[in-house]
């Protein structure tokens, strides 16, 4: 099978020998096509809307191309399919029809199935690269990961980067392989029935290698502002179909699952209906029938408005959102931390945790002092599949300044149990690389700039941490390691060889086997709820206690989060004990004390 989306811009093969170029280039007169694999200029023809045009039989796909602007300067194309190195040199003309699906067929699998496994292409494995990524499906697939989530791939400048200063978002970077590479990892995650996500930037490009305010200052705003500068201007059309297009381009051609956006509050956008509305409706009604594809947010507001069902759960715009809100107050349970953003979840943590598993955010309106503001949506009436929860991501370990994973901050029988809490509820699971062993690599902040930007990254970076006080003497904050420097990415990459060592082999173990349980008891039950029928009791300031009911079935979870055992309750469970960190004291009822970082799972089939 062969699949190709037709964008409405770039460079097109149109299957007769033919190449159609077409740029959206408002601010300029003329415009010229330069072939420089045949080393010629080739004048294009402007449209009313801006955009120029050109069909020629002189490129073909592999030729490399630039667009030549009235100044004479010359600029890869926007919607580059490829780049032939870095996002400075010449974009090429790729014909994605010569791609051969394996599994062309691949249905997708219902959401309900999900965990998510969110991988960095260039840490995650010894090459770095698509290649390599491919090579460790199988041992993900054997976990018990159903779905892996990309770190954006969009070409960024340099060797290394988190993804997220991204400039060509239609072409993979080439230091991680070609399209090609891409669709051949696509097509392996398939044939093992894994799901595979791909992580989109649409609130901002990254700040070298961008020439659209060369020759489209119309794509951006300075009425609106970002904490990257101008807003895009989603009120033109052009820009709209562009990021649009890119979505479908990205689950049509290389058939992606689904796709998580970045920090969609950062999207500044008046328009009705809005670009996140306008793009879930045009993504689910281009869908071929019976496919699942699944669209999940990053948003900071808690907008409940864009996770809204209908009468049978089936979403009308997003699938899903990160929830920040449990993470926040598991990690808090875990560390005792309370500076920053921790603040808002430090007087009740274990409270606040049952919130976010009882009914999705635990900010549904409230202040957040942290904040000073009001912040989020009534959530209580979404089903727990509405929200993808998480103790540990690539930013929460790497916006720390040394890059610590949990496992390096809280005592390891914390983390199991918080673990226990993430993957035994209906809420849709996520693991950071390498935690389903209780990886120790820190995945610290990296990027790959030069000159004077790399010195403003990384004063920047080491300036966030001066209000702090661990940091507040310049000597201390010398110590965060250089964004810019080789050894800050490479020492994020993944050890493998580790896998292998007695603790990390009881981790993945311990991991493996609660997936197990999620599959055989859980997922079956409750993950295809229709709305919120959790409880969340708590018996004592740590002793945690919740009910989901769905279809005359009951899942429950008691949860003793502190250090210190659960004296003064005895929880009442009923039902079938499925998991538990202490099997022996979790088969009696009642349960009597009960001892530190103590997890204990119920199903009651009530029939």
């Amino acid at each position: 099978m062969q699949y190709a989306h037709e964008l409405p811009f770039g460079a097109t093969c149109l299957g007769d020998g033919q190449v159609r170029f077409r740029l959206w280039a408002p601010s300029q007169k003329k415009l010229s096509l330069v072939l420089e694999s045949a080393g010629q200029i080739l004048p294009m023809q402007a449209a009313d809307d801006g955009c120029f045009e050109l069909t020629t039989g002189r490129a073909a796909p592999g030729d490399l191309y630039r667009y030549e602007l009235e100044s004479g300067q010359r600029v890869p194309d926007p919607a580059s399919r490829r780049q032939h190195n870095d996002v400075h040199d010449a974009s090429v003309v790729v014909d994605p029809r010569r791609y051969e699906w394996r599994r062309g067929d691949w249905r997708g699998r219902p959401w309900h199935e999900t965990v998510l496994y969110e991988v960095h292409v260039g840490t995650f494995s010894p090459s770095g690269d698509f290649a390599g990524a491919r090579d460790k499906l199988k041992v993900v697939a054997e976990q018990g990961i159903t779905a892996v989530e990309l770190m954006p791939i969009a070409d960024f400048p340099g060797r290394w980067n988190w993804g997220y200063d991204g400039v060509l978002p239609y072409a993979p970077d080439a230091s991680y392989g070609t399209p090609d590479d891409l669709k051949a990892l696509v097509d392996a995650a398939h044939e093992l029935g894994l799901m595979i996500f791909l992580d989109v930037v649409y609130n901002h490009f990254g700040p070298d290698g961008n020439y659209l305010h060369a020759y489209a200052p119309q794509f951006f705003t300075e009425q609106r502002r970002t904490p990257w500068g101008a807003a895009i201007d989603y009120a033109q059309r052009p820009v709209r179909d562009f990021f649009i297009h890119n979505a479908l381009y990205w689950i049509n051609e290389y058939r992606f699952d689904g796709l998580r956006f970045d920090a969609v509050h950062e999207i500044v956008d008046d328009s009705r209906p809005t670009i996140l509305q306008e793009l879930a409706e045009t993504v689910r009604s281009s869908l071929d029938s019976g496919r699942h594809v699944h669209l999940v947010l990053e948003n900071d507001d808690n907008a409940a408005s864009l996770l809204v069902r209908n009468a049978v759960s089936v979403p009308r715009y997003y699938t899903a959102q990160w929830n920040d809100d449990f993470h926040h107050a598991a990690h808090v349970v875990a560390t005792g931390e309370s500076s920053g953003y921790y603040a808002d979840y430090a007087d009740a943590p274990v409270r606040r945790l049952g919130r976010a598993l009882a009914e999705g955010f635990i900010y549904q309106g409230e202040r957040s002092e942290y904040r000073d503001r009001p912040r989020g949506e009534v959530s209580r009436t979404l089903p727990p599949a509405a929200f993808v929860d998480f103790i540990q991501n690539h930013d929460q370990i790497g916006n720390r300044a040394f890059g610590e994973r949990l496992t390096a901050l809280a005592p390891p029988e914390a983390v199991a149990a918080l673990q226990a809490v993430l993957l035994l509820s209906p809420e849709v699971p996520l693991l950071f690389m390498g935690e389903e062993y209780g990886a120790t690599e820190p995945f610290c902040f990296f990027a790959d700039f030069e000159g004077p930007l790399a010195d403003a990254v990384r004063n920047g970076r080491r300036n966030e941490f001066a209000r702090f006080a661990d940091f507040a003497d310049p000597a201390a904050r010398e110590r965060i390691p250089d964004p810019t420097a080789e050894t800050t990415y490479r020492t994020s990459k993944l050890d493998w060889n580790k896998r292998s060592e007695p603790r990390q082999r009881h981790w993945a173990a311990r991991t493996q086997a609660l997936l197990a349980v999620r599959r055989r008891e859980i997922a079956p039950r409750f993950s295809r709820m229709y709305g919120s029928a959790a409880q969340a009791e708590l018996a004592e300031p740590a002793l945690l206690s919740l009910r989901w009911t769905h279809d005359s079935a009951t899942l429950q979870l008691i949860a003793q989060l502190a250090a210190s055992p659960g004296k003064d309750a005895s929880p009442s469970a009923t039902g079938r004990c499925i998991w538990s960190t202490h099997p022996d004291i979790a088969k009696r009822l009642p349960l009597g004390s009960v001892p530190p970082w103590f997890v204990g799972c119920y199903v009651d089939d009530m029939r």
